[in-house]
């Protein structure tokens, strides 16, 4: 008898598992010659060599696809006990599917303008994402940039925001700085916590492969090699603007988000957004792609109230 010891890393335990162990009394129906034991993250199997390697060969890819997918189905899992080895699950055939989030959820660009949002970041160093609330822009954003990761096409992920105050005031909110200025970034937090379960995500944030701060953080630094996506850029200043835009550097990729309606910044202060639009708007390698309340994948009702908005506020600023 030989003892085989395998750790079960980078994936949620509970899809490796199932619902009430469901998945890994499956796993061992396949292998009754085997003494398998689950502890957490170790998997200790007992038997004849040639079927360890079996299991070992089955578990490896089982592992292997989770961490693609964050998902497997009992159909999947049955493929590949019977070695029926199948790398991509038959349902997500297509190219539209961006990235396959927590629970296997798939993530697409829902409209044609956040189709073509997918296509200029793929065709351009930076793009400018310009819109109202709800189109979807900074999600699609996310979900590139952890598609990206996953491909190994950028070492890290750099998420920011300005910090501006809408109407409250930073200096009353409780906590230190980190906890005053989060509320601010917890929509980016969102649509991470979507796409990267949980474990994962904490692990990536720990180490410094996804970043998510305000941009005055960005200040003195060079970003390589790494996806950074500026959401809510209508509430940066000109001199903000220009610094962000100034920190790009070797193989990266540069998406800025922003809503010209919904400046929060003093009355006497231009946005940096709509200036930039205006400056960058004819330089190569710098896309722009504008989306409207057809875009909108909120509720019907935001549709609705951005197009009653148009028509009585007009921000002239």
């Amino acid at each position: 008898m030989t003892e085989l010891v395998i750790q079960i890393d980078g994936i949620e335990l509970s899809e490796f598992y199932g619902e009430n162990n469901a998945h890994f009394k499956k796993i061992k129906e396949h292998f009754p010659k085997l003494k398998i034991v689950g502890r957490d993250r170790n998997i200790t199997v007992n038997g004849e060599e040639q079927e360890l390697l079996e299991f070992e060969k089955a578990i490896k890819s089982i592992i292997q696809f989770i961490g693609e997918y964050n998902h497997i189905s009992v159909e999947d899992l049955e493929k590949f006990l019977t070695k029926k080895w199948v790398l991509t699950p038959s349902e997500a055939s297509g190219d539209d599917i961006l990235v396959h989030g927590v629970g296997g959820k798939k993530i697409k660009a829902k409209t044609p303008n956040l189709r073509k949002l997918v296509r200029l970041s793929e065709s351009n160093d930076m793009v400018f994402a310009i819109g109202p609330a709800g189109t979807g822009k900074t999600y699609t954003g996310v979900a590139l940039a952890v598609r990206a990761l996953k491909n190994r096409e950028v070492k890290r992920i750099v998420l920011t925001r300005p910090a501006v105050e809408a109407g409250e005031s930073l200096g009353f909110l409780p906590g230190d700085l980190k906890e005053k200025l989060d509320p601010y970034l917890q929509p980016l937090y969102d649509a991470l916590k979507d796409m990267i379960p949980m474990e994962k995500l904490s692990a990536y944030i720990e180490k410094g492969i996804i970043e998510v701060a305000p941009l005055a953080f960005m200040r003195g630094r060079t970003l390589d090699e790494a996806f950074v996506i500026l959401d809510e850029a209508q509430n940066t200043t000109h001199s903000q603007m220009k610094m962000f835009l100034t920190r790009m550097g070797k193989n990266a990729k540069f998406i800025v988000t922003g809503d010209p309606s919904q400046i929060d910044l003093p009355i006497n202060q231009k946005s940096g957004l709509k200036t930039s639009m205006k400056i960058l708007n004819d330089t190569q390698g710098i896309g722009f792609i504008y989306l409207d309340d057809s875009d909108v994948v909120r509720h019907p009702l935001v549709r609705k109230i951005l197009q009653a908005y148009a028509k009585n506020d007009v921000d002239k600023r």
